[in-house]
């Protein structure tokens, strides 16, 4: 099976949105995201859930790969809760928490980023979600779909 990493915020939850929208509320909190609750209450990009879901049951190891604010211990037990609230128990043992992406092991990532915190070192395919050239959950599915198809023959 391949192993996918995904990453977490603009990836599959909406992060950008919400780190924005929580400074327009309070402009004196210079850093919302370290205010507890703030991670566990991200929105999810739905279409992201969709595709986890799918390409799992077309066989590759999916494992959610994020960094977590290292200033903000809240955001090390929110993403995990926030997993297991809209992923299920099965991704609590699949969630690995990391300052440096490019130590992990695997065959692709999903990433919002394509470095600054180890992605240009990962060893497989680094997937830019957002870019010219994957834009979005459809176009990373098809992708996937089509290299694992391709794998197998």
């Amino acid at each position: 099976m391949p192993i996918l990493h995904i990453d977490m915020d603009d990836t599959i939850l909406h992060y950008t949105a919400a780190y924005e929208e929580a400074l327009e509320r309070n402009p004196n909190v210079r850093y919302p995201q370290s205010k507890e609750g703030f991670y566990r209450n991200l929105k999810t990009i739905p279409e992201a859930i969709k595709a986890v879901n799918e390409l799992e049951e077309c066989g590759y190891d999916i494992y959610i790969l994020s960094c977590p604010s290292p200033l903000n211990p809240h955001s090390y037990t929110e993403k995990r809760i926030w997993i297991e609230e809209h992923l299920g128990e099965v991704y609590i043992e699949k969630l690995i928490l990391t300052m440096n992406k490019g130590l992990v092991k695997g065959d692709y990532l999903v990433d919002d980023w394509s470095e600054g915190r180890g992605q240009e070192n990962f060893e497989g395919e680094l997937i830019q979600y957002g870019s010219e050239r994957f834009p979005n959950w459809e176009v990373i599915k098809t992708y996937l779909l089509f290299k694992l198809t391709t794998k197998l023959s």
